[in-house]
């Protein structure tokens, strides 16, 4: 692609905040970085992307709210991590994560535990405890 034919989409979904690196082809035929807003297509995907996970959260959010699963799911999706990557981040074992997940179980949680998860997180036990969903 040549220098002047990077893409520079106004509809970025970053808004403008941050840009893509694109290599193209100046004018002596040498690759160059190109600094890019985006594209059409790579906006589309994203915004589906975000539409799906989205809506992954909102299914949790209301499972939390009926009290079939604890607020510890509600923040492992929010944060984009599923029970594998939140044991190693906090080295509580995946079964006891699991554990957790019950309404009934996340009541019992240690305050060692909590505290772990809600560093991880970046939130206060108390958000944790009592999310603001």
């Amino acid at each position: 692609m040549e220098k002047d034919k990077v893409p520079q989409d106004d509809e970025n979904l970053l808004e403008g905040k941050t840009k893509i690196v694109q290599y193209a082809i100046d004018e002596n035929g040498n690759y160059i970085k190109v600094l890019s807003s985006g594209w059409e297509p790579e906006n589309i995907a994203l915004t589906q992307a975000w539409e799906v996970i989205n809506k992954k959260i909102d299914t949790i959010k209301s499972q939390v709210l009926s009290n079939k699963l604890s607020p510890l799911a509600y923040y492992i999706e929010k944060n984009m991590m599923d029970v594998t990557m939140l044991s190693q981040l906090t080295r509580i074992p995946k079964r006891i994560i699991k554990k957790h997940l019950i309404p009934e179980n996340f009541k019992k949680i240690n305050q060692n535990n909590l505290s772990e998860y809600a560093f991880t997180f970046n939130i206060s036990v108390e958000e944790l405890i009592n999310p603001k969903i």
